[in-house]
């Protein structure tokens, strides 16, 4: 009887435990957050920095990240029928407004409100992530363009930094006649590295005015002003300044690893080209100060130096996620909105994706070393710039989404399929019909 009896509590012990152990597994409640596929050593970073501290300092729930390099097109897809993660991922305003508008995105203004975002954020960068006056996406990171260039070259044949157009050209025609290469990137597989370009052009050729008229319909898109500047990237694309046949080629990582081995004296890319840096200027290689950035000059009678204003991508909150879930993603995006989490990104070795848009800064650049004080440096650049209203408009951020993907389609016009009246006019065919949705979201004005 005995052994009976304790062999009935041993299983009813056993039984209770295996019930309970699920139970006390799921006690968290989880959060999806799906960003792209990031490359190891990067996902570590953010996960110490993010994930791991967010999920230590309560118990209620649990950030999980997945990364995904379709993680675009996933969103895009599940989103409008209800699903999809719980931190919405997506890459830049242009992309994620028309979820908003359809109600797809949770509208982010009491989170706002509650922690005093509109003030902490640099006005314009705020501004992208609105529709209707409410805010229903934060950019994580200021994201501008310039020119990283190779200081060891730059030594070795005496050039300055060139502070016009024509000085910029003539130090390309120099490394073309030495046989490198007159600047480094390409398009292979993300054709809208395309849109890189077109923006150098419309704001240091045509102007940040012109751009904002242009975009606000005060001018069409087939405007003389921005013919002369879709032609300009042309004649750089023929004149092989940009990388000649190879743009089709490479990527960002090859683009970099060229520029490291010096190859070639520039890369013309956004300050995000940090990140990819990481795998070839570091202290194993003993080149940590050979890589420098300058922003482009613009043409003669604009402002100068100018600082594109862009992101990287933008962070929202799904609609359908329960009330709790979404407060506490809009608590994880506030972690993410701070100096705190832009440096600690800096220093854990991912600079240039997480230069987070927050308008006051207190950094001391000589804390840092490296790519980090680098990177450091043109954001802390950037936000005075855009502070004193002296700033151009990114694609990403600015422009509407009919309108941004057609302009991605320049490469037509490099290499002769398409004349720049015809490309234009496709532009504004596009912006007509974003217009016409309802997508056409006025900028801050040049000079703020």
């Amino acid at each position: 009887m005995f052994r009976r009896t304790f062999f009935v509590s041993v299983m009813l012990f056993l039984l209770v435990s295996i019930s309970l152990a699920p139970a006390a597994a799921q006690e968290r409640t989880q959060i999806e957050f799906w960003m792209w596929g990031a490359q190891p050593h990067l996902q570590d970073v953010i996960r110490a920095v993010l994930v791991d501290t967010y999920n230590e300092s309560q118990d209620q729930f649990e950030l999980v990240m997945t990364f995904r390099n379709d993680v675009d097109s996933v969103i895009a897809s599940v989103l409008p029928a209800g699903g999809g993660p719980d931190l919405v991922y997506g890459s830049g305003p242009a992309f994620v407004i028309p979820f908003a508008q359809a109600g797809h995105l949770a509208n982010m203004e009491p989170y706002s409100e509650m922690y005093g975002w509109r003030d902490r954020i640099i006005a314009p960068i705020y501004q992208s992530g609105t529709v209707g006056g409410d805010l229903y996406a934060l950019p994580n990171s200021l994201n501008t363009m310039g020119v990283f260039y190779n200081k060891v070259l730059f030594e070795e044949n005496g050039w300055e930094i060139p502070t016009t157009f024509e000085e910029l050209e003539a130090i390309m025609d120099d490394a073309l006649s030495q046989g490198l290469y007159a600047s480094v990137t390409g398009n292979k597989g993300w054709r809208p590295v395309n849109e890189n370009y077109t923006q150098m052009f419309l704001n240091h050729w045509a102007g940040p005015q012109v751009v904002y008229d242009a975009i606000t319909g005060a001018i069409p898109w087939t405007d003389a002003a921005i013919a002369e500047a879709i032609q300009k990237s042309a004649d750089w694309f023929q004149a092989d300044y940009l990388a000649g046949e190879d743009y089709f080629n490479l990527n960002f990582l090859d683009a970099v690893s060229l520029l490291s081995s010096n190859q070639s004296p520039f890369f013309f890319g956004p300050s995000i080209v940090f990140q990819f840096a990481t795998d070839f200027y570091n202290e194993e290689n003993g080149n940590l100060d050979e890589l420098g950035f300058f922003p482009l000059p613009s043409k003669e009678g604009l402002p100068s130096p100018m600082y594109i204003l862009g992101t990287a991508a933008t962070l929202s909150i799904n609609a359908y996620s329960p009330p709790e879930v979404q407060d506490a993603v809009a608590s994880i995006i506030d972690r993410i909105m701070t100096q705190e989490f832009l440096v600690g990104m800096a220093q854990g070795g991912w600079p240039g994706y997480w230069g987070v848009p927050i308008s006051q800064m207190d950094i001391n650049l000589d804390d840092f070393t490296g790519l980090s004080r680098g990177f450091l440096g043109v954001i802390q650049e950037t936000v005075s710039a855009v502070n004193a209203g002296n700033f151009g408009y990114a694609p990403d951020a600015f422009f509407p989404p009919a309108t941004q993907a057609t302009l991605i389609e320049v490469d037509a016009v490099w290499v002769g399929d398409l004349s720049v009246e015809d490309f234009l006019a496709s532009v504004q065919a596009a912006y007509d019909e974003d217009q016409a949705a309802g997508l056409v979201i006025t900028p801050p004005s040049p000079g703020g």
